[in-house]
């Protein structure tokens, strides 16, 4: 579970709440006309730019990346060591017993088991981290638009709110309540956009730019093994994926042996 964005969101979220409720009733806060122009509206408006799979998936992608851990540089470079050792001691048929929690590794060990060839292993790798980082990059433009819309929805119910108090002037009753679709439709599309929507796509976007790194290096490591380099030159030619001045000093935890 990423705990960040968790956090992030709710405790925005709640320090806004809180700042309502310390200023008075609470209650004056929630509009139904607004929460469905700004919410329902906005979801309509991105779901007519993208295609019905495009938009339930991103909501699938952001659930994912929110809900899995993934290996940091140096965890999955003690992984592939620890592979490489495995082949360089049974060969590569042994790893066909090597237990491994990353799919992406564990898809690209089967295609050494097999005895693909190098560009077979490399081109079906690559097309595979292709299509995740697809789905990754449609869900962030999703999210992004949702951070786009949002605050244009709110600027409808602004004018929708204006148009009918103006239209009542005559009946003071009325102005109140006009005035508050008004500035709340406002409040709420900004409060979409600025604490869910836009930090959910940026979310995603980091989490595509970290697993490409990370299956860079599964690649670069399988290609490795697959030609029959030393596990010691495999780690050298992984710790150049680190930055520099952790390059030296990092130390990869090896997984236990079962």
């Amino acid at each position: 579970m990423d705990i960040a964005t968790l956090l992030g969101i709710i405790g925005a979220i709640g320090i806004v709440a809180m700042a309502m409720i310390l200023g008075g009733d609470p209650i004056i806060f929630v509009n139904i006309p607004s929460i469905l122009i700004v919410i329902g509206g906005s979801l309509f408006v991105v779901l007519a730019k993208y295609s019905l799979g495009q938009f339930l998936g991103a909501v699938k992608v952001a659930i994912k990346a929110f809900a899995f851990k993934l290996e940091s540089p140096e965890e999955i470079i003690g992984v592939l060591v620890d592979v490489a050792q495995v082949a360089r001691k049974g060969g590569l048929l042994a790893l066909e017993d090597k237990e491994v929690d990353n799919k992406y590794l564990k898809n690209g060990m089967q295609l050494l088991v097999d005895g693909q060839d190098r560009e077979v292993v490399r081109t079906m790798l690559t097309k595979d981290r292709a299509m995740t980082l697809e789905r990754h990059k449609w869900g962030a433009k999703v999210f992004t638009s949702i951070g786009d819309v949002g605050p244009a929805m709110g600027m409808i119910g602004t004018l929708i709110g204006l148009v009918q108090m103006l239209s009542n002037m005559d009946d003071p009753k009325s102005i109140g309540p006009a005035m508050a679709v008004a500035l709340l439709t406002t409040l709420y599309g900004a409060m979409l956009a600025t604490m869910i929507a836009i930090p959910i796509a940026d979310k995603l976007t980091l989490r595509m730019t970290e697993e490409a790194q990370i299956q860079s290096i599964i690649v670069d490591a399988l290609l490795a093994i697959q030609s029959g380099q030393n596990p010691r030159v495999i780690e050298d030619m992984l710790r150049t994926y680190l930055p520099a001045g952790v390059r030296d000093e990092a130390t990869f935890e090896q997984p236990a042996q079962e």
